[in-house]
This record gives structure tokens, C-alpha cells and sequence, in this order.
């Protein structure tokens, strides 16, 4: 539904999700960004779900993010490549979002990311909007993300350099971050930390360079294929482990029975039953 605004007894309408462009026409830039943009979000959204346990929050992925009016619409947007706003409904009237729009919801993102396909220009381009109103070049989307959304973290990351920059806004301007002891970003809101990572995905065999999340102690949050992995690595060394232990108990049993045990306390001290230790002997 569109939102109204009283100004000088006149009623404004502003469009909402669903009536605003959810595309500007552009293609992805590269093969790059739509993995990048699965390991991130499967990555933390455990760390979310134990955030906000009501499920009150919102990703997007190249979605835009309207912040003024003009035409064409979609010149009022900026689309992150990633980025996560809490405490917002992931669903607006049961809808799924085309777009965020912040003059419906008034919150900004915690973080931004943008994969820069080139050498990062157009991320840390600050060209402020014209104050003429005559607008012929669009604003920067650093300036945007800084002056007008207010976004706490943007985050530019070179996909054929593997460099990331982190910038947090402090007092109403963005200060480049410094790393931590582990070459890591923290986003302290969130409790973890954000840095680039070496390691295959999907069918790219090779070592590539990726964005990754760890948890505040350095831990890597691991993707739910990689947990699943995980998880069956564990089962078949409990397994191993098992068998190992029957074998050791099944060759002790001639060594306790030459020893001068009975078949009854060999049984005992085994915990094994006496036709188990009969069939071994």
C-alpha cells in the first residue's frame, strides 16, 4: 500500500515495495557474487536465528534500497550486494520484498557489502547529490550509504585482489576499519568477524578467494554443507572408535582367560556377555 504524508494540508502518496522497480535492468556483474552472496547468508544465519528468536530481520541479496523519490524510480535506489537489516519483518503483508523502502520502515541496514568487480571507484565514490536539483550525475554510493541511509558497516570487497575494506560510521562519517591479531574485521553488534577466506565452493575445484564470517574467538562459521560434512566426519570416527573398542575388548578375552580368569569374570570385567566371551575363546 502507498504511505502518506501531511505537508502544508496536502496529501503525498509514496509508493511502496510492490509498486517500485525491483530491478534497474543491469546484469550481475560477474559469475562471482551470487556464491559469494549464498556463503554469507548460510554461513550467519545460525548467529541470527539465536539473535532473533521472533525471526525479525531481513537479508538482501542485490535487492534494492530506496531512499528518495525521482524519476526514473529506480535512480532512487542503491542495491548492495549484501546486506542485513535487523529488526524488521522478513515478510510485508505476507509479501515477499521486492526492494526495501526506507521511508516506509526508517531503519537502516547494520551492514553493507559491495563486490567490486573492478578496482573499487564506484564503491568509494562520494559525490554528494546536487543541492540544485539539477542532477546530472547519480550520487555515490558511498555518500548515499554514509550521508542518507546511515548504514553502522560498508564493507567493499575486490574480487580480483581478494582486498576487503571495512568502513564504520562514527559521529556521522565513515572511518576505514583496522583489522584485528587475526586479519578480521569485528562486527561487534552481531558478534563475529568478517575476512577473506581461501577454499574451494560448489563446482569451482579450485582455491578461490571468498568472504567468510568467523564467531568472535576466531572460530570459522561453516556453511550448512559444511556442517552436515562435519557432522558425518564426527559419526564415522565415533564409529571407528567403537570398533576399535570392541576389537581391544574381543583380544583381551584369550589373554584374560590364559591369564587364569573364568569365563564368568572375564564376562564382568568386559561388560561383554558369557557367550560372548565363549565364542572368543
Amino acid at each position: 500500500m502507498t504511505q502518506s504524508l501531511e505537508r502544508t494540508g496536502l496529501t503525498i502518496s509514496l509508493p511502496d515495495h510492490t509498486q517500485l522497480p525491483e530491478s534497474n535492468g543491469e546484469f550481475v556483474k560477474n559469475f562471482h557474487e551470487h556464491p559469494q552472496s549464498i556463503i554469507l547468508t548460510d554461513s550467519i544465519e545460525p548467529v541470527l536465528q539465536k539473535i532473533h528468536p521472533d525471526g525479525q530481520y531481513a537479508i538482501g541479496q542485490d535487492s534494492g534500497i530506496y531512499w528518495r523519490i525521482t524519476e526514473p524510480l529506480e535512480r532512487g535506489a542503491e542495491a548492495p550486494d549484501w546486506f542485513y537489516v535487523p529488526g524488521v519483518p522478513p515478510l510485508l503483508d505476507g509479501k515477499i520484498r521486492r526492494s526495501y523502502v526506507l521511508w516506509q520502515e526508517h531503519l537502516a541496514p547494520l551492514i553493507a557489502l559491495e563486490f567490486a568487480s573492478g578496482n573499487g571507484d564506484e564503491e568509494r565514490d562520494s559525490t554528494p547529490l546536487s543541492a540544485t536539483g539539477e542532477e546530472k550525475t547519480k550520487p555515490g554510493k558511498f555518500w548515499v550509504y554514509e550521508q542518507i541511509i546511515r548504514i553502522p558497516y560498508y564493507g567493499i570487497y575486490i574480487f580480483d585482489t581478494g582486498e576487503l575494506e571495512v568502513y564504520h560510521l562514527v559521529n556521522g562519517k565513515y572511518h576505514q576499519m583496522k583489522t584485528n591479531q587475526r586479519g578480521h574485521y569485528p562486527i561487534e553488534q552481531l558478534g563475529v568477524e568478517l575476512g577473506v577466506w581461501e577454499g574451494s565452493y560448489q563446482n569451482l575445484n579450485q582455491n578461490h578467494l571468498w568472504l567468510r564470517w568467523w564467531d568472535s574467538e576466531g572460530n570459522l562459521l561453516l556453511m550448512g554443507s559444511e556442517r552436515a560434512e562435519q557432522e558425518k566426519q564426527r559419526a564415522e570416527q565415533e564409529k571407528q572408535r567403537a570398533e576399535q573398542a570392541e576389537r581391544s575388548q574381543r583380544e583381551a578375552i584369550p589373554k584374560l582367560l590364559a591369564m587364569g580368569l573364568t569365563v564368568e569374570q572375564v564376562s564382568s570385567a568386559l561388560g561383554l556377555s558369557i557367550e560372548e566371551v565363549e565364542n572368543e575363546e
